[in-house]
């Protein structure tokens, strides 16, 4: 019997790095043909070489889909997305998948979604019932969820909330998320070896600092890092400062920009476009504290043990190991929080997103199903008791 192509869409470092392993498991099945479909981040210099990871890591891209315009302002994402929308409808149709397989909230998995829609082609979504309440993410996530035949969710909080958006419980399933397979899977660096590839002398104490603009946010994205900046301005040299870019949205070009000016003036502090997953999981490990908004800090720091300073509301409303401190985005209570992390140290803590064994239970789930196409006719499930 011919193998079913499952094809893969992936935007940037972050979804690939959660993606990685259930394409190593999809690629292995002797039941699928893996298809890969690369767009946003990945396609623009300026986010790093992640194309070329890619390809070192062994995987052939099927297609790509150009759709980042240069512009970061609402008009110019809202564009972005109808290119995407038109790219991915010429890719899909020369692909010809029996399956998509989408992870997340970013609106380049939106445009995805929307084409296959309207290809009638089944989708597969990760990470769907989440709640993140200050960003757009949030309704692109269940947007995506309406628009999915399958669902992995991360944890069974998640799982609940696609029952309540009307989803076929028996097509939900609670398989935690799959970057945690990766941190488990990954050899990490030695500290000097983190150090050569890195260019960052580590120092005594080492932060891993990552912020993203709050898209729906009541205050300026860069007020905010602003306050965040301050805080570990006061921090002094002992400190060393690994920060990773933003995210290709709304204010995004603004915060890197303003985080260029800070590095160059602080000789212990390196910005790094794509750190590629080895890296980055090393440092993650290393780190006294990962601080900023990232939901790498809530998925994947407490299974290294390593604390989380939550600032500000981008990810208010996901579930929080107690490993995880938030706080508001005010420099003083920045400043608590991360004496306070660091204080409490490096701890083993229950990570709610599961124990790593996310992508062989997807493409289990995806081999247990024996007619694509049969997903596509949904019906809304309401719940026990309503009218």
């Amino acid at each position: 019997m011919a193998r079913r192509r499952i094809c893969v869409v992936t935007g940037g470092r972050a979804d690939y790095g959660l993606l990685y392993w259930p394409m190593k498991e999809i690629a292995a099945s002797g039941a699928f043909e893996l298809q890969l479909a690369v767009t946003g981040m990945h396609l623009a210099p300026e986010f790093g070489d992640t194309l070329a990871a890619i390809e070192r890591d062994g995987f052939r891209i099927d297609a790509r889909v150009e759709m980042l315009l240069a512009s970061d302002t609402p008009v110019g994402i809202a564009k972005s997305i109808g290119l995407g929308v038109i790219g991915f409808a010429d890719a899909l149709e020369r692909l010809q998948p029996d399956l998509l397989l989408l992870l997340g909230d970013r609106f380049e998995i939106l445009a995805a979604a929307q084409a296959a829609l309207v290809a009638r082609l089944p989708v597969a979504h990760l990470c769907g019932g989440d709640v993140t309440e200050a960003a757009f993410d949030e309704a692109i996530r269940h947007a995506v969820t309406k628009m999915a035949h399958l669902h992995f969710a991360t944890n069974d909080a998640a799982a609940r909330r696609l029952r309540q958006l009307g989803e076929d419980p028996a097509r939900i399933f609670a398989v935690g998320s799959p970057g945690i397979d990766t941190i488990l899977r990954t050899t990490p660096l030695s500290r000097a070896e983190l150090e050569r590839e890195t260019g960052l002398a580590l120092g005594k104490r080492l932060l891993l600092v990552t912020f993203h603009p709050a898209t729906l946010g009541r205050v300026p994205a860069s007020a905010e890092l602003e306050e965040l900046l301050a805080a570990l301005d006061g921090l002094g040299d002992d400190f060393a400062l690994a920060f990773t870019l933003p995210n290709a949205d709304t204010e995004g070009r603004a915060l890197a920009r303003r985080l260029e000016r800070f590095v160059a003036a602080h000789g212990n502090a390196r910005l790094f476009a794509a750190l590629g997953s080895r890296a980055y999981l090393s440092l993650l490990r290393l780190a006294d504290a990962v601080v900023g908004n990232s939901s790498s800090g809530l998925y994947e720091a407490p299974t290294v043990g390593t604390p989380t300073v939550d600032i500000g509301e981008r990810q208010r409303g996901r579930l929080k190991a107690a490993s995880v401190l938030s706080c508001p985005p005010e420099r003083g209570a920045i400043s608590a929080a991360i004496a306070e992390a660091l204080r409490r140290g490096k701890a083993a803590v229950a990570n709610p997103y599961g124990a790593g064994d996310s992508a062989r239970r997807i493409v289990e789930i995806l081999a247990s199903i024996g007619d694509f196409r049969a997903l596509t006719t949904k019906r809304f499930f309401d719940l026990p008791g309503a009218a």
